[in-house]
């Protein structure tokens, strides 16, 4: 070629592609919907097993990568723009389609063996299943127990528990199961401060000192009837677990309802009038439809549908040592009725 043609030959420029925006993966989605669930960094980072600053850093990397802004920070917290709002709800249907899939996988297992995630809540469990789960165990070797304790409904569909044992008269209509028994409920005070409980007069307990469960246990009948039927004043200790309100009553702070599986097996304790009905609830084994037809699934709930049915006599209030006893379809001996409303989860 020529110089002169060479010389007028426009220059060719090389150009700067723009790199495709990045794959997202399925973290970056379940980061931001637990920002979006959260509305807060450390939350989030906490709901997700990670530090703070990997959740900010990770943040700011997907907002970049996609050239949007996922989240308005105002002083109340993280708000989802429409874009976030929308990668959420995706990462919240992606992840229902997960747990559904586990759940089917988990109900198509052959053998009953692996682990099996079990929640209750610690009254139960401290009283009354933890020589339960002993037995199921020695019984069957292969299937390993993991028990949440939380007195809130975990969520069976998302595989937060594969058994849930709860104190309910409304179980969840999501949910499958068996009634094991009914859990009684009954007034106890210190054996040593009333040694002849027959000859307590009923009209002198409400001049008693009571303990109760705390405001967050409203939703319990023998919470509403103490604060229906007991003066404030009278009422001079509460505490937030059931637990706790047993070693309260067995110390002499005052009387107050237990459940009769633990109070009755405690020897300080002595009751003050009969099982109410109005205070019973149900105690449900209950499992997600998916999972019924597992075989390790199977294996545990009918070995304890077994044993708790062996111990309905104490679950039901019929081992009470007391004099002061009554049938079981009695009211509380000269006590107010109480309300016996449904009882929700607890």
């Amino acid at each position: 070629m020529p110089d002169s043609a060479r010389m007028n030959t426009p220059i060719k420029t090389p150009t700067t592609k723009t790199p495709p925006p990045k794959t997202l993966a399925w973290d970056d989605f379940r980061l931001i919907k637990a920002i979006a669930d959260q509305r807060a960094l450390p939350a989030a980072a906490t709901a997700l097993g990670l530090n703070h600053s990997t959740v900010f850093r990770r943040l700011g990397q997907i907002e970049e990568a996609l050239g949007l802004k996922l989240f308005e920070r105002h002083r109340s917290g993280y708000v989802a723009t429409p874009a976030g709002d929308e990668m959420a709800q995706l990462a919240e249907r992606v992840d229902g389609d997960i747990s559904a899939f586990e759940l089917r996988l988990a109900g198509q297992d052959i053998t009953p063996a692996g682990e099996l995630r079990v929640t209750t809540n610690d009254t139960l469990l401290v009283d009354l299943l933890t020589p339960v789960f002993a037995a199921f165990l020695k019984q069957c070797p292969d299937i390993r127990l993991d028990v949440l304790l939380s007195n809130q409904s975990l969520n069976l569909s998302k595989r937060d528990a594969d058994v849930a044992i709860r104190a309910t008269d409304n179980p969840p209509e999501t949910l499958v199961g068996r009634r094991a028994a009914r859990i009684a409920w009954a007034l106890y005070g210190r054996a040593a401060d009333f040694s002849d409980a027959d000859a307590v007069e009923i009209e002198s307990l409400w001049e008693q000192r009571w303990v109760s469960l705390g405001e967050q246990f409203t939703a319990l009948k023998a919470v509403r009837y103490l604060a229906r039927h007991v003066a404030p004043e009278r009422i001079v200790y509460k505490v937030n677990t059931v637990l706790g309100l047993s070693e309260a009553v067995e110390a002499g702070i005052g009387i107050g309802f237990l459940p009769c599986f633990i109070a009755d097996r405690k020897p300080g304790l002595t009751r003050l009038a009969a099982p109410d009905p109005g205070f019973s609830a149900d105690l449900w084994l209950l499992t997600h439809p998916d999972l019924r037809h597992s075989p390790r699934v199977r294996l545990f709930l009918d070995f304890m549908a077994g044993e708790l049915g062996r111990m309905k006599p104490l679950i039901e209030g019929a081992l009470a040592i007391s004099p002061r006893e009554a049938p079981a379809d009695s009211s509380t001996a000269d006590l107010p009725p109480a309300n016996p409303a449904p009882e929700p989860t607890a």
